[in-house]
């Protein structure tokens, strides 16, 4: 593959169990892709931003609880950011 894509791998919220996105990160990493990984309790706004200035190709969310209630708002504010 001549491109890497670029994965974004967060946490949003209160959750602050990462193994699992630490896991994830690692396997992309394994896999030759440029991933991003934040630890955890990101806000929606700081993962919007961090997406835009590092020209992400993809945004994993990692989410134990609630993630029914976050992913709808990641989606608006990406889509309100021009990223939709």
């Amino acid at each position: 593959m001549d491109i890497k894509p670029k994965v974004l791998v967060t946490k949003i919220g209160f959750d602050g169990h990462d193994r699992g996105s630490r896991v994830v990160a690692a396997f992309l990493h394994d896999a030759a892709m440029d991933e991003i990984y934040t630890p955890p309790w990101q806000e929606i706004p700081t993962v919007v931003k961090l997406a835009t200035e590092e020209d992400v190709d993809v945004i994993g969310i990692s989410s134990l609880a609630t993630d029914h209630l976050i992913v709808p708002k990641l989606m608006a504010a990406l889509k309100e950011a021009g990223l939709g």
